[in-house]
């Protein structure tokens, strides 16, 4: 099926990029933040963002606030696109379903 992405399917994967879309275009939200949301652990967020960051589809900024570390994520125009399209094959099943 045209669109289906496996790399996205998987539900932790899902729960980030639609996290992130949730955000205005240019906004970016920071490691801890996006970890709560989600309720994972930081082990489990980091794995799942790499293999997203790997495909391209997310950016990921580290920098230094007030001495501490801190890991900012966003969407890219790929990741974007492809959440998209996704969505619409996930509703060519539903409709197809029904």
């Amino acid at each position: 099926m045209d669109g289906f992405n496996e790399l996205i399917h998987q539900p932790v994967r899902l729960r980030i990029m639609a996290a992130l879309k949730a955000l205005p275009d240019d906004a970016e939200v920071d490691f801890s933040t996006l970890r709560d949301v989600l309720k994972t652990t930081d082990g489990n967020l980091g794995a799942h963002l790499r293999k997203l960051e790997d495909a391209g589809y997310i950016s990921v900024r580290k920098t230094f606030v007030n001495r501490k570390p801190r890991t900012f994520i966003s969407l890219t125009p790929k990741g974007r696109a492809a959440l998209e399209a996704h969505i619409a094959a996930l509703k060519e099943i539903i409709a197809a379903a029904q």
